[in-house]
C-alpha cells in the first residue's frame, strides 16, 4: 500500500514536468513567431515546427578546444564569416553517439554585448524534406556551459534568414555538424507543412 501511494503521489509530478517543459518551449516558440524580423504579417503562418518533444533535449559533454584557428566559414551569399571551432559536444541520441562542434564568431568576439555569443549550425536526415536543406541553427552563450556540459535543445532549433529570403549571408553548416539522424524537432521548411 506505502509503494501503490507512493507511485499515485510521482505521477502527476512526472506529468507536470514534462507539460511544464512543454510550455515553455512552446511560451519560447510564440515569441520566436512574434519577434521574427524577416517574416512579418499573415506569412507567420507559415512558421511551422516539429511536435515538441523532451527526446530531443540532451545533455551534452563538451570539450573546449584550446587556441583553434580561425577559418572562413561558407556562406549562402558572396560574403564568408570568420569562425574558429570553440569545443566539441559528444552526445547520444538513441543508438547513436554523435559529435556537434560549437562556434565562436571572430566579429561578434570584438563586441561587448556579444562576445560570449557561440553557435551550432547543423543539417540532419530531415534537411531538405521536412527541414531547410541549408541546415539549422541553434544558438548559445558561454554560461550555458556548465561543468563541462551544455544541455542541447533541439526543440529550439531555427532556420536561417535564407530560409525565408535572399540576400542574407547565411553560414552553411560544415561536414562535421551532419549529423547522420533525423532530428524531429524544432523549426520545419517554411511554409511547406
Amino acid at each position: 500500500m506505502k509503494y501503490l501511494l507512493l507511485i499515485l503521489f510521482c505521477i502527476p509530478i512526472v506529468t507536470t514536468a514534462q507539460t511544464s517543459y512543454e510550455d515553455s518551449v512552446t511560451v519560447f516558440l510564440k515569441k520566436y513567431v512574434t519577434d521574427h524580423e524577416v517574416v512579418t504579417g499573415a506569412d507567420k503562418q507559415k512558421l511551422k515546427f516539429f511536435p515538441v518533444s523532451k527526446q530531443y533535449r540532451i545533455t551534452a559533454s563538451f570539450e573546449k578546444k584550446e587556441n583553434s584557428a580561425w577559418f572562413w566559414m561558407n556562406t549562402s551569399g558572396k560574403e564568408k564569416k570568420q569562425y574558429r571551432v570553440f569545443g566539441v559536444l559528444y552526445f547520444q541520441l538513441n543508438d547513436s553517439l554523435l559529435t556537434l562542434q560549437v562556434y565562436q564568431s571572430r566579429n561578434l568576439l570584438s563586441s561587448e554585448k556579444y562576445k560570449d555569443y557561440l553557435f551550432i549550425p547543423f543539417t540532419d536526415k530531415t534537411s531538405g524534406i521536412e527541414s531547410y536543406g541549408g541546415g539549422r541553427y541553434i544558438d548559445l552563450v558561454l554560461s550555458d556551459i556548465v561543468n563541462k556540459t551544455y544541455t542541447i535543445d533541439f526543440n529550439k532549433a531555427y532556420n536561417p534568414y535564407c530560409a525565408y529570403t535572399t540576400g542574407y549571408n547565411c553560414p552553411i553548416p560544415p561536414q562535421e555538424n551532419d549529423l547522420q539522424v533525423a532530428i524531429k524537432a524544432g523549426e520545419m521548411n517554411y511554409g511547406k507543412h
